[in-house]
């Protein structure tokens, strides 16, 4: 979906279409039930996991009262009736369990976000998180490898985009996300 579908706000983030169609592709929708969106933002993940699967309940937890009422908007906007808004700051007590989480803020506390999605993972089950700040990356790395996960995986997303300037053309370079996925350890169920 491009960007410019969804209503966006003033200091409210989004996870953009190009780091948004690789995030969706590690978490492997297809025959989740769950998913769990943390630091939904404007509610991009959310709403594209919805729109792509159905039959997939979306949980988006947020804590930004104008980014609540974005996802709100954004949710009325697409139709997105599987989507289930939860004001609040994770880690909180859900009774939920998921068969995917996406961390795409972390409010500083990242260790207790990927130990608390771990525990509502089932084995096998995918946790996928984008930053734009390096030492998030380097502490998320850390923290994974005492953590029973299987395939993780880290890569930088750099894109330009075409853009015009006077009667010529450049892609304009957009700052770098990172990407970290995994998998809970079959043997931690």
């Amino acid at each position: 979906m491009n960007d410019d579908l969804f209503l966006r706000g003033h200091r409210v983030p989004m996870t953009k279409e190009p780091v948004r169609l690789l995030a969706l592709e590690r978490l492997d929708l297809r025959d989740a039930r769950r998913l769990i969106d943390v630091g939904a933002g404007t509610g991009s993940i959310s709403i594209e996991a919805a729109l792509r699967h159905p039959n997939l309940q979306v949980i988006a937890i947020e804590r930004n009262d104008a980014a609540l009422g974005l996802i709100h908007e954004n949710c009325q906007r697409f139709g997105c009736h599987n989507v289930q808004i939860v004001a609040g700051i994770a880690p909180q007590p859900m009774e939920e369990n998921a068969d995917a989480i996406f961390i795409g803020g972390s409010g500083g506390k990242l260790n207790e976000l990927i130990d608390w999605s771990l525990q509502h993972l089932p084995a096998g089950g995918r946790l996928v998180m984008t930053f734009i700040l390096l030492e998030n990356v380097t502490q998320a790395l850390s923290h994974l490898q005492k953590c029973p996960v299987a395939q993780l995986d880290c890569c930088e997303i750099q894109l330009s985009s075409l853009t015009t300037l006077g009667q010529g053309h450049y892609f304009k370079p957009n700052n770098p996300a990172y990407l970290i996925s995994c998998q809970k350890e079959e043997c931690c169920a």
